[in-house]
């Protein structure tokens, strides 16, 4: 089962009401990217089927996993695959090559070919979670993306509908929010004032998302020259410049227990954190008078990533010393 196959997509998809008037509905098709996913992995497919009324079926793109919870999964659960990307080759890159594995036979109808959902897999779905959020995306027809409220595991909303950051509200965020989480340029960068009602926002979390096919393949899908972070924000912003729309439902709701494998590894995600706010504000100032803005924001975000990658490796440190003792 380690290739997606015809055969494996009906599963799970009998006994499903129409997804539009006249037509039976056919299996959504879910991404995930698996990168060791451990015990998240199995929460996330047990959630998914009470989640979509149609069926799913869900491809694991994997990066390389080394604790067997992908393979696992795809032997023991129908309707479940496992794609290997054949390295680590970043979340971008993985989502569009599972993205590609089930494309085909989206054109020949079997699965749905209006949708298409990716996801982290240490998420978990709230009943109905995704037809919400299909209804959401029917709502509004230039409807690109739709993403979910997300709880964080302590039951506390995560800001994931937010601005796209402009080069100062990104710079001032960056050089104030270790010292002064609450200064505007942070208020401005998370935008999180109102996560109560449906509106249109400039980007959302990556880690849920309902992505309408025609909206994906307009804008090429994500950029892979993002291995890891800002992917999602490239992504959003691309959609609204092709004139689509990046929809926030609170009435989808999802957990998602963000950050467990990142800070462990610091030497990884804080260069890659830094890497990815550089080349996102340096593809909107290409001009040739901007040379200077750029030179600067790379000097400034190569000197913020080493004391942040400093400040990292010391409470990794700590912590351990504080779990052995």
């Amino acid at each position: 089962m380690d290739t997606p196959s015809d055969s494996s997509l009906n599963k799970n998809s009998g006994g499903s009401p129409e997804s539009s008037p006249g037509r039976p509905a056919r299996p959504l098709a879910v991404i995930t990217v698996t990168f060791s996913p451990g015990e998240y992995l199995a929460r996330f497919l047990d959630s998914v089927p009470g989640a979509v009324s149609a069926g799913a079926v869900v491809v694991m793109a994997d990066n390389g996993s080394t604790d067997g919870a992908p393979e696992a999964a795809a032997a023991a659960r129908e309707g479940v695959e496992l794609l290997r990307t054949g390295g680590n080759i970043g979340y971008g890159a993985a989502m569009n090559r599972g993205v590609e594995a089930v494309r085909a036979r989206r054109d020949a109808g079997e699965v749905d070919d209006e949708f298409v959902l990716i996801s982290n897999p240490d998420v978990v779905f709230t009943p109905g979670a995704v037809d919400r959020m299909i209804e959401a995306a029917r709502r509004h027809p230039r409807a690109g993306a739709v993403g979910p409220l997300i709880r964080d595991p302590d039951g506390s909303v995560y800001p994931s509908a937010r601005a796209v950051p402009t080069l100062f509200s990104g710079i001032g965020h960056a050089l104030l929010a270790p010292l002064w989480p609450g200064n505007p340029f942070s208020r401005r960068y998370r935008d999180d004032s109102d996560m109560s009602h449906e509106r249109t926002s400039g980007w959302l979390s990556g880690s849920c998302q309902l992505l309408r096919w025609e909206a994906f393949d307009e804008v090429g899908g994500f950029d892979e020259r993002y291995f890891m972070y800002m992917e999602d924000v490239d992504l959003g912003d691309r959609l609204s410049r092709a004139g689509w729309e990046n929809i926030f439902t609170p009435d989808a709701e999802i957990t998602h227990a963000r950050g467990h494998s990142a800070s462990s590894h610091p030497e990884i995600t804080v260069p890659a954190h830094h890497e990815s706010a550089y080349r996102f504000q340096a593809d909107r100032l290409t001009a040739p008078w901007q040379a200077p803005v750029r030179l600067v924001l790379r000097v400034g975000l190569k000197v913020r990533g080493a004391v942040m990658l400093f400040l990292a490796r010391r409470a990794l440190r700590s912590s351990r010393s504080r779990g052995s003792s």
